[in-house]
């Protein structure tokens, strides 16, 4: 897996230590692990107000402490919706015989639809991540001319692969999430500008 995305990976809190050279990109994916849920840029400060309204007095007292437990709050494995978006591993193989999900698209979308967008020589996946967005699921081709920088692909479960769009490279598709610093600076910036303190 290339270097700057494992970097980027590293950045958003992701422990990639099992990522190895040797491995495939769904090995070394599946051997990534995140403890906690990501935030994408255009996130709109789901749920904010609500935690400063149950911690407005740790908000009078001490930011710094309330802005810690934000964070642990946030970056937490929580079943809130806050608009989060979950790393995920699963391998999705609708077009080859004999696998678990052979057969899933049959009537949806055919396989020469999706070769239209999606480069490789096999119509093999894997999700990788998973909003509740539109769209909403994100996926890489597993025969990707570029294993260690593969092309993301994103559709969405109301029109699944019948819709599918080119979001670029993994390396550039991982600069929409945030760090925590960068979400604490969103977090600072609207209370400040809602409360005036």
């Amino acid at each position: 897996m290339y270097a700057k995305v494992l970097k980027k990976l590293n950045i958003l809190g992701g422990n990639t230590d099992g990522v190895s050279s040797d491995k495939s990109f769904a090995e070394n994916w599946q051997s990534i692990q995140f403890r906690h849920h990501l935030y994408d840029k255009e996130w709109d400060v789901y749920g904010i107000d609500q935690f400063y309204e149950n911690n407005k007095e740790l908000y009078g007292s001490s930011k710094d402490t309330f802005y810690n437990n934000l964070l642990e709050h946030y970056f937490s494995n929580h079943e809130h919706f806050y608009g989060q978006d979950f790393y995920k591993d699963w391998l999705f193989t609708p077009f080859k015989k004999d696998s678990e999900d052979f057969g899933e698209l049959e009537g949806c979308v055919e396989e020469s639809e999706i070769r239209e967008t999606v480069q490789g020589a096999e119509m093999e996946f894997i999700c990788i991540f998973y909003s509740y967005g539109y769209p909403d699921h994100y996926f890489v081709c597993l025969t990707d001319a570029d294993p260690n920088n593969p092309t993301v692909y994103s559709t969405d479960h109301e029109n699944y692969f019948g819709e599918i769009e080119n979001e670029g490279k993994l390396e550039k598709f991982l600069d929409r999430y945030m760090t925590k610093e960068e979400f604490s600076e969103v977090v600072k910036e609207y209370l400040e500008r809602k409360f005036g303190k």
